[in-house]
């Protein structure tokens, strides 16, 4: 059977790592906004191409995401949507083109998603991520890929952090609650480890 399940829950919730598990677990693609935008960014629309707005710096628009997404979602046998919907309009728009199996919402504190964002550290030459309590390099500072060093973001201070997640509640919790009053909306205690949290899932798919 094939699966389509959007994840939902704030920066530092944990849908990047849950989408990649689950997206492995059932055999199905993991869409997300951004590498759909990417591997989109030519393809036109009535409003231009994403390309356009990227390369001026520019948000692009709700109704380009939306084509983006539907095509994404229209070349997947199966899919684990992250990132998308981020606001009502783009919500309304995914319940007309597609049928989902789940809406999953990833449920956190607030004080453990700021604790997971500015814990967070990158290598400054490969990239890997890091984390200060859940993913420690063996060497504090020091990328065990690579020898690199490891930074913080600048969106990973808490105050972007405390901003990020402002953003967050204002624009996604009418999304959160449109799946809710559609009545396919399942919330997930998101505070536990990571394995821990993707049995949770799994239970809720599985039933």
């Amino acid at each position: 059977m094939s699966h389509r399940i959007l994840l939902l829950g704030a920066p530092g919730a944990g849908k990047g790592t849950q989408s990649t598990k689950l997206a492995d677990e059932y055999g199905v693609e993991h869409v997300t906004t951004g590498d759909a935008l990417r591997a989109n960014k030519d393809m036109e629309t009535e409003y231009g191409t994403p390309r356009s707005f990227m390369e001026a710096g520019e948000l692009v628009p709700d109704p380009v995401v939306n084509e983006i997404v539907e095509a994404a979602l229209a070349d997947a046998d199966g899919f684990v949507l992250d990132g998308y919907p981020r606001n009502l309009e783009q919500a309304e728009y995914l319940s007309e083109i597609t049928d989902l199996d789940a809406v999953i919402f990833l449920d956190v504190d607030e004080e453990v998603l700021v604790d997971r964002l500015t814990g967070r550290r990158v290598c400054d030459d490969c990239g890997a991520n890091f984390h200060v309590d859940f993913q420690p390099p063996e060497e504090a500072g020091v990328c065990d890929e690579c020898g690199g060093e490891l930074i913080q973001r600048d969106d990973d201070t808490e105050e972007t952090a405390r901003e990020r997640l402002e953003v967050f509640y204002d624009n996604t919790e009418p999304v959160i609650d449109h799946f809710r009053d559609e009545g396919v909306l399942v919330e997930v205690d998101g505070e536990a480890a990571p394995d821990e949290v993707f049995d949770r899932i799994r239970d809720v798919l599985d039933e």
